[in-house]
């Protein structure tokens, strides 16, 4: 399990370094207050450094094949360098604490980054490739092996130091990266260990790319949080004026439904500013027809599609809009803030009224945002509502297989159309188009049809809220059940036994995570009811079935002793399986942010007064058994996922990333992952 360690309020000391692409350190007085922790998970060693422009995620990579990561949410850009393949594993430690530095290169234009000290156990390393350039470069590097030839860096070497350094495509201050060898010998590119087998290291990096504006203390958070300090510090270094990031190192930019979600599930605990700067991050990305933006391309990446696109070396930001879900996730979000929170009240239209800075001067409204989506939202949906076939259902965009939070290529189970966009937020954005409508909040960015438009949404959201589960639903005789359940478990290793006396007399029934091209439901259980519980209202014989289906034991259900996993695929086919396994982005791990919307959910859903005694109580009974778990894994909270093994009858947290058969890493530190900042536990509990 990872040890989050945290130390603030500490006396920088400003380290200076020479050789910088020819130019000397400029110090620059910092601040006496840093941002500073660590998070050891699996073979990662992180480090989180903030101060003033600084800000810096170390990595170090432990094991078979050492790397060492600087990531810098400054134009999503980082640098990084990869070892060669080592024969024994090898294990970073730090031999001082990261320190911020503000350097120059080589033209006298500004860098920030940091610099440290590191050991690694090991008789020697072959340096194989260094990469300096946008995140997503490094990113696409560590999967795929592959760097854009414009990008290479060419090193320099100067007795036991050895520097690489580039500008921008652009001709823009760019990155560096600097090792020295402090113990150990530098020959070539191979570093050689000194007399204790040990290699010493400092490590510099720094960007040029623009810092972003700082958000903490009580311009981020009120004083209604739950004392989570790992949390906090975890949701500070990813909180700009801005916008916030997603997660870090590997997508330390803005992701619009990742914003989403946290603002809604850390509202109660956001100080307003940032709740309305996280809305002005999705608003300001949208499309001219109102899509929100999933993910951006800025830096060099962003110079990188335009010499692909049009020749041009220009930054100008680019904007992917393949996702499905953040289009109907904005509309309930915004109506949170704009109508449910006590806070807006006397500041929702002056919000509106405000220019979203998408143009640099030029006024462009929040409110002419809003409406854009919402005219999308109701426009969209209209199909289905007039003809309830599933084939006007909001299906993945042509050409992708990806469209919600499960984006991997696996993780919707090859099912065009997720239950959690059309079973859910679909509906629950229509009837916030109705009530936003309603409220004359609007009113000053309407036209003359958005009456009519607008005015049909809650008729339309009830269509979809009756027809559209239905045909999500799966049901499994209990012989079926037993079968499926007995060999599943004997095939992934796990006890079938709590998850066969979970079963009752009768069938086995939930929600398919999609729905396939023919319409028939993708039968692998799936944590997004959670959606459901937060945004919709179902009635009381739906509801208990559906958090039935969640809280089961696994492999019936999604609950292990480490966690809610986000798929049980011991309906599916054997080669559905496969896809859906431990080592899968998507497949049977847990995401922590799942557990947070389904303990959100669960507070929600509770608070009924239409609800029969019966459910009710199975319905605390699920919150119990839910935050049981949550405390189990509560070392890994903030992390972005993890997996498990079983021994000796009980399931113990594998960190995502450490296992060779994993197909990506963990982010040590995710923005939705957070939210237990603002998701309590229930009192009962203790």
């Amino acid at each position: 399990m990872p040890v989050v360690l945290t130390r603030t309020a500490w006396l920088l000391a400003l380290a200076l370094v020479s050789g910088v692409s020819g130019g000397a350190a400029a110090a620059q007085p910092e601040p006496l207050q840093v941002l500073r922790f660590a998070v050891r998970e699996g073979l990662n060693l992180n480090e989180f450094v903030r101060s003033d422009k600084v800000a810096a995620h170390l990595l170090l990579r432990s094991g078979a094949v050492p790397r060492v990561v600087v990531a810098f949410p400054a134009g999503n850009s980082g640098v990084g360098l990869w070892f060669a393949h080592l024969q024994k594993d090898a294990l970073w430690e730090l031999s001082s604490d990261p320190q911020p530095v503000a350097l120059s290169d080589a033209k006298g234009r500004s860098l920030y980054g940091i610099a440290v000290e590191a050991q690694i156990t090991a008789p020697d390393l072959q340096i194989e490739r260094a990469v300096l350039s946008s995140t997503r470069v490094l990113r696409d590097y560590q999967a795929l092996g592959k760097v854009p030839d414009q990008v290479t860096a060419v090193p320099k070497s100067q007795g036991q130091i050895v520097t690489w350094a580039r500008d921008r495509l652009d001709g823009a201050a760019g990155y560096l990266l600097r090792v020295e060898v402090l113990e150990g010998q530098l020959q070539g590119g191979r570093i050689s260990a000194g007399a204790g087998g040990k290699i010493g290291l400092r490590i510099t990096g720094a960007t040029g790319e623009t810092p972003l504006t700082p958000l903490s203390g009580g311009d981020l958070l009120n004083t209604d949080i739950l004392p989570d300090t790992a949390a906090r510090d975890t949701l500070t270094y990813l909180s700009y004026q801005e916008k916030f990031l997603a997660g870090s190192w590997r997508f330390d930019t803005y992701f619009g439904r990742d914003t989403l979600m946290s603002v809604r599930l850390l509202m109660p605990a956001l100080n307003s500013t940032a709740i309305e700067a996280g809305l002005n991050a999705v608003l300001s990305r949208l499309s001219p027809q109102g899509e929100v933006a999933h993910e951006e391309d800025i830096g060099e990446f962003a110079i990188l599609d335009h010499l692909k696109v049009d020749g041009s070396q220009s930054d100008a930001p680019v904007y992917d809009y393949k996702m499905i879900d953040g289009n109907f996730m904005l509309a309930p979000v915004a109506e949170a803030w704009l109508l449910d929170d006590a806070r807006a009240r006397l500041r929702a239209a002056a919000f509106l009224a405000g220019d979203d800075g998408r143009y640099g001067g030029q006024a462009h409204r929040r409110g002419a945002d809003l409406v854009a989506n919402l005219r999308f939202v109701c426009q969209s949906a209209a199909a289905f509502a007039r003809d309830p076939q599933f084939a006007h259902l909001i299906r993945v965009k042509a050409g992708f297989t990806v469209g919600n939070w499960r984006d991997s290529n696996e993780g919707i189970g090859r099912g065009p159309y997720p239950y959690d966009v059309n079973a859910v937020l679909v509906p629950a954005a229509l009837l916030a188009a109705e009530r936003l409508y309603v409220s004359g909040l609007l009113d000053p960015y309407l036209n003359a049809a958005d009456g009519s438009l607008f005015g049909q949404a809650a008729n339309a959201a009830r269509v979809w809220s009756d027809r559209v589960p239905p045909m999500f639903e799966v049901r499994v005789s209990r012989a079926k059940a037993v079968a499926a359940i007995t060999a599943y478990a004997l095939d992934v290793g796990v006890s079938a036994r709590a998850a066969l006396e979970s079963l009752g007399s009768g069938e086995v029934r939930f929600h398919g995570v999609s729905l396939n091209e023919a319409g028939a439901p993708v039968p692998i259980v799936n944590s997004d009811e959670g959606f459901a519980l937060l945004f919709a209202n179902p009635d009381a014989h739906s509801l208990d079935w559906a958090v039935a289906s969640q809280v089961q034991p696994f492999p019936n259900g999604l609950m292990t002793g480490v966690g809610m996993l986000v798929a049980n695929p011991a309906y599916a086919l054997p080669e559905v399986q496969a896809r859906f396994s431990r080592n899968a982005y998507h497949g049977a791990v847990v995401w922590s942010w799942q557990q947070a919307l389904f303990a959100a959910g669960l507070d929600r859903q509770l608070r009924r007064h239409d609800l029969p005694a019966k459910v009710r109580q199975r319905l605390l009974a699920a919150q119990l058994q839910l935050w049981t778990v949550i405390d189990a894994a509560r070392a890994v909270n903030n992390s972005e996922l993890w997996s498990w093994s079983f021994d000796s009858g009980h399931y113990r947290i594998a960190p995502f990333g450490a296992a060779g058969a994993d197909v990506d890493e963990s982010n040590a530190a995710q923005l939705w992952s957070t939210v237990y900042l603002a998701v309590r536990p229930p009192v009962s509990r203790h």
